[in-house]
């Protein structure tokens, strides 16, 4: 932390500052630009076009939560419909709904497969999504076909996809 010309608490990552003084100004403007760095999106995980991640485990199963993107840009979640165990959906199949204070955005399962188990700690803590996005998963299946995974963006094609 770095304490700001005016007593303000400069957090300086992942915000950085730019000073600018303009001629005849009174006093310069400081303009804070978010920055985020490739590993701030894991390298491990797979992402959809949609936002959502979805990890390999060791089992064989596929982990789906949304991305850090995708919570950014809905602001606070304070609600979040959860499948069923047991539904089974083709890839991009709509799988659930997170609502927050901005929206309701649609979740979609980036992989084919049968729905094996689901977070029901977000039932009571939705903000779980906004404060660890890659640590709260939302639903966890066995994929019909893991070659699905594959089609799929690596973090570096997210990142394109988002314009970082």
């Amino acid at each position: 932390m770095v304490s700001g010309p005016s007593g303000q608490t400069d957090l300086r990552t992942p915000w950085q500052n730019l000073d600018l003084t303009f001629s005849g100004g009174q006093r310069p403007l400081t303009i804070f630009l978010r920055t985020q760095n490739m590993s701030d999106i894991p390298a491990d995980l797979r992402f959809a076009e949609s936002h959502e991640w979805a990890r390999l485990e060791a089992d064989g199963t596929v982990t789906v939560g949304i991305s850090d993107h995708a919570q950014e840009a809905l602001g606070d979640v304070v609600f979040v419909e959860l499948t069923e165990v047991g539904t089974v959906f083709a890839a991009g199949d709509q799988s659930g709904v997170v609502e927050s204070v901005k929206a309701a955005s649609d979740i979609y399962s980036p992989v084919a497969g049968e729905v094996i188990a689901i977070n029901e700690e977000l039932s009571a803590n939705p903000e779980l999504l906004n404060s660890d996005p890659y640590g709260a998963w939302i639903f966890k299946l066995k994929p019909s076909n893991a070659g699905d995974l594959d089609k799929l963006l690596d973090a570096a094609g997210y990142k394109a996809a988002i314009g970082e």
